[in-house]
């Protein structure tokens, strides 16, 4: 089963670099694409509605900025949209899509500019909430795969000058010790289980591939399925926006 993650920065914008035409040869189970602003009302043209695919949205409630896609190749028994949290549902942040022993969801977190307090304690407060709702579904009779932008880069291998980055919102300590410890309460960053370099970057705040690079889009999945991930790349060959696709591959049927 091959996922893609990816955040567009304005999906017409990814659409117009060639996103959608790389896709069609990737023969991907699920799309998750995050970041789309728009609303799915924009999106007129049928090139965002691959006829391989069960495609559904979840807009932020203006319909310009955030908002998330998930494209399915094999119909789902349910889609969810938010998580509960009243505060940021309406921001157009997760959908995820639920068969019978998998939900795949596709998540993208807030993020908070440098020196702007107001903006990090709301990131902060969502994340506390996302933590305490993924040790509830821990417990849940189903694994889990979620992927996405999560705005956090976890070790100093995922940024590429972690100097200038140590007290940068996405590289704080306590945000990446918000990574380890969902890591310790049963969940795996999937692409660490294979591929441990240094150099893997799928994020270049200025958009410039040459410095800065950040690995914040994940696939984090339920411990479960540690032994299921077969393959992960981040594709860096086009560039559709200032993040990187991140395709896996998991030895899983649904």
């Amino acid at each position: 089963m091959r996922i893609i993650s990816f955040s567009a920065d304005g999906i017409k914008n990814a659409a117009d670099k060639g996103f959608y035409d790389w896709l069609k040869e990737q023969d991907a189970d699920f799309v998750c694409i995050q970041d789309l602003q728009c609303s799915e009302y924009d999106l007129q043209d049928n090139l965002y509605f691959p006829e391989e695919y069960n495609p559904y949205f979840f807009d932020d409630i203006d319909g310009k900025a955030n908002g998330v896609a998930l494209y399915c190749r094999q119909l789902p028994k349910a889609i969810m949209t938010g998580l509960g949290f009243a505060d940021f549902d309406m921001e157009g942040r997760y959908i995820q899509a639920d068969y019978e022993n998998i939900s795949v969801g596709c998540i993208l977190a807030p993020q908070a500019e440098p020196g702007n307090e107001e903006q990090l304690a709301r990131k902060n407060e969502f994340f506390s909430l996302l933590g305490n709702h993924l040790q509830k579904v821990r417990n849940k009779r189903r694994e889990f795969i979620i992927c996405g932008n999560w705005n956090i880069a976890h070790t100093p291998g995922d940024v590429q000058d972690t100097e200038s980055n140590s007290t940068v919102p996405g590289f704080l300590a306590e945000e990446r010790q918000w990574i380890n410890n969902l890591l310790d309460e049963g969940y795996v960053d999937a692409f660490r289980e294979i591929n441990s370099d240094l150099d893997e970057f799928s994020w270049w705040p200025g958009g410039d591939r040459s410095n800065n690079g950040w690995r914040t889009d994940f696939h984090i999945i339920s411990k479960g399925l540690q032994f299921s991930v077969d393959y992960g790349a981040i594709y860096k060959s086009k560039e559709f926006s200032s993040h990187a696709p991140v395709i896996m591959d998991y030895d899983i049927e649904l």
